[in-house]
């Protein structure tokens, strides 16, 4: 191994090298990736979580032929680079399901209840928390979280540790990605809105053709408690739709990361 000297010692600045530059490409999953940056998890545990996978990973990537060991400015940039766009790609995840409770919550007429989500500390619709608890408990009973870490362990064959500068077309591509979290969202949301805006209708005919009815108090309830029953019915298709989304999703990071990185 390249990590240990002629007499069998240990190269004590090549290991702790590799050690901080992939506990720099781990990051990513702190800041951005699903269930890792959740703040319910203390951040002493996050911090003994990444000191360990960088001790024992660092005589691995560290033994590779073409891992360059060695810290500055341009591996410490690449190697986060390469984790935040693991972490930001699978951080869609959230803000998918967040933008689809927003566009249930003006169909429900919920549009003003807003809860303070402790993840982000900013005011979040309360159907997009709602959402959000399903979406991260999918992930766990999945095994999603342990498939994420495999990937971004597989990351360090593909892209060696401290050798690896992400080009511009990979920014690019991931603004082309987050435009479809809208897409993805009216997909996850659309049996309850059209149930919504099919009562509507009814509704606005009922009242054309017999004005003295209450239009405005039927609305309402007639919504939110039509959206409610299609919402519970398409429940079951929810954990596959999001499994879909985030493989898809750890796919493109990989293949990002397989195609358009370049060597400083």
């Amino acid at each position: 191994m390249q990590t240990l000297l002629p007499n069998g010692g240990l190269d004590w600045g090549r290991y702790l090298a590799a050690a901080t530059l992939v506990g720099i490409r781990l990051s990513g999953l702190m800041v951005f990736a699903p269930i890792f940056s959740s703040q319910a998890i203390a951040t002493r545990v996050k911090a003994v979580f990444l000191i360990a996978m960088s001790i024992l990973l660092a005589p691995v990537v560290a033994a590779f032929p073409s891992a360059h060991v060695e810290l500055g400015l341009g591996p410490i940039a690449g190697e986060l680079a390469v984790g935040l766009l693991f972490g930001f790609l699978l951080s869609m995840v959230a803000e998918m399901l967040s933008f689809a409770g927003q566009v249930l919550g003006f169909q429900f007429s919920f549009s003003l209840v807003n809860l303070l989500d402790p993840n982000s500390s900013i005011q979040t619709p309360l159907l997009g928390q709602l959402f959000g608890l399903i979406g991260t408990l999918t992930l766990i009973a999945a095994g999603l979280d342990r498939v994420l870490i495999a990937a971004l362990l597989r990351s360090f064959v593909a892209a060696p540790v401290g050798g690896v500068l992400l080009g511009a077309r990979t920014g690019l591509a991931v603004v082309g990605l987050a435009g479809g979290i809208f897409a993805a969202a009216l997909q996850l949301s659309a049996p309850a809105l059209a149930a919504t805006m099919l009562i509507e209708v009814a509704v606005a005919l009922l009242g054309k053709i017999s004005p003295q009815l209450p239009v405005l108090s039927l609305t309402v309830p007639a919504k939110t408690i039509a959206g409610y029953l299609v919402l519970i019915g398409s429940l079951a298709l929810w954990p596959r739709f999001i499994e879909a989304r985030f493989s898809g999703l750890l796919d493109a990071a990989t293949h990002l990361l397989q195609t358009s990185l370049t060597r400083p």
